[in-house]
């Protein structure tokens, strides 16, 4: 079961352990893995992720864990393709809340879902969206 959508970095943060993960983004995470459930991560996070190593911004070891994890079918991250259910869902994001179309995509994955979504992106907390940082 979907507890979650983890947006780019805290996917990243939470698999390289980065001081940068919050306490509480950290321990939602944690428990969800012990409860057997799992973490949503749209796969437009994958394009994040050749974006940012094209920036210099992050390694190709970045991408590569990723990947590694989500091969495995028993993997606490999941990923999740961005398809028409994730597009139709994108209209319920306001666009003046969140603008940035990889972010609203992200917020569409957990608003399909209907679960929170684990980020430290400011626009997004202070959406109507339930997030957790």
């Amino acid at each position: 079961m979907f507890v979650a959508v983890a947006d780019t970095h805290t996917l990243l943060w939470y698999l390289f352990q980065n001081p940068k993960l919050s306490q509480r983004a950290k321990a939602s995470i944690d428990a969800a893995a012990q409860a057997g459930d799992q973490i949503a991560v749209s796969s437009i996070s994958l394009i994040e992720m050749v974006y940012l190593i094209e920036k210099g911004r992050i390694s190709s070891e970045s991408m590569t864990r990723t990947v590694a994890v989500f091969e495995d079918p028993t993997a606490l991250f999941v990923e999740i393709p961005v398809e028409r259910q994730i597009a139709r869902a994108l209209a319920r994001v306001d666009v003046t809340q969140i603008p940035d179309m990889p972010d609203r995509i992200v917020a569409a994955t957990a608003v399909h879902l209907n679960v929170p979504i684990i980020s430290r992106d400011g626009r997004i907390q202070l959406s109507t969206l339930r997030t957790i940082w």
